[in-house]
């Protein structure tokens, strides 16, 4: 995912973090539009990610989502705010997401059926500091719903289904 500023934000599975490179151990990273790492998590996250699932951007702020294989771990909502470097994690509402998009306290999330032409579209609100679901729907779409299918920006989620782009808003 691309920031608004041309940054390059990276989330990935254990192909990455086990592959030898001192950047991708930490599983999240952002990177200059040179290609030089200028984020890493630092200890900042509740766990250590084993999977990127997807990202979004809401104005200024990066978003990635990802999970963790511990006892402990789930899958979770991490914001970053790159000019403070702030960053705040949630659990996120729903277990190993493909697509995601927030704006402000909104959310919507999606979770694919595998080769199939429908998705679970799933609308999230931050409320007292925890993601809570606030409304599921299946949706059908016009093609095959792949991996990694969804893209966010400024809470609208662009799902890729076959060779078409659909929009749900946050």
């Amino acid at each position: 995912m691309t920031d608004h500023g041309g940054s390059i934000w990276t989330a990935y599975g254990d192909e990455g973090i086990y592959g030898g490179h001192p950047q991708a151990a930490a599983g999240l990273a952002g990177w200059s539009t040179e290609g030089r790492a200028v984020w890493t998590p630092d200890g900042r996250l509740p766990d250590l990610p084993l999977e990127g699932c997807t990202a979004a951007t809401d104005g200024d702020q990066v978003w990635l989502v990802w999970y963790s294989g511990s006892r402990r771990g789930g899958t979770f909502l991490t914001r970053i705010t790159p000019s403070s470097g702030e960053v705040t994690s949630w659990r996120s509402p729903v277990r190993n997401p493909d697509g995601f998009a927030v704006h402000g306290s909104r959310a919507v999330l999606t979770r694919r059926d595998h080769n199939r032409r429908s998705t679970e579209v799933v609308h999230a609100e931050l409320v007292g500091g925890a993601w809570s679901v606030t409304g599921r729907r299946r949706i059908r779409v016009p093609g095959r719903v792949v991996m990694r299918c969804g893209q966010g920006r400024d809470g609208v989620l662009w799902l890729r289904a076959g060779d078409t782009w659909c929009c749900v808003e946050a």
